[in-house]
């Protein structure tokens, strides 16, 4: 294995951990941000490739807020397959929430068009109990 392989793991296993840490969706920065307070010397393009890189794998869920940006969260480790969310606007807080209707309905709506293979994300914001009570 080549040095710059063993140090692109080394950078993935770090913004693997600092996103896991964070809880909720966060963005690129914020995991940037965790990962140069403790003392890592990753930079944010290598921030942004290596959330690519989880995304891709299927261990790190993307998002887009409703303001349009793009954030991320670990859920390899819960093994729950095809999910959705509920979004805490104001705190980040996340429930993993299944779909049944959603997943009919999709289905109905691909077999209706003639559509094969159609995938969908479905995400919910609002303001959690904490949040609401405030």
């Amino acid at each position: 294995m080549s040095p710059a392989r063993q140090r692109a793991t080394r950078q993935g296993d770090a913004v693997r951990e600092a996103l896991s840490g964070c809880g909720g969706f966060r963005s690129a920065q914020d995991v940037y941000a965790v990962l140069r307070r403790d003392g890592s010397n990753v930079g944010l393009s290598t921030v942004y490739r290596h959330l690519q890189a989880l995304v891709d794998g299927g261990t790190v869920d993307v998002i887009h807020t409703p303001e349009g940006e793009a954030t991320y969260r670990y859920c390899g480790d819960q093994g729950s397959g095809h999910h959705h969310h509920l979004v805490c606007r104001r705190c980040g807080n996340t429930a993993e929430i299944e779909g049944r209707a959603i997943e009919r309905w999709a289905g109905e709506v691909a077999r209706e068009h003639g559509y094969a293979d159609v995938d969908h994300t479905i995400e919910l914001f609002g303001l959690c109990p904490q949040c609401a009570a405030a």
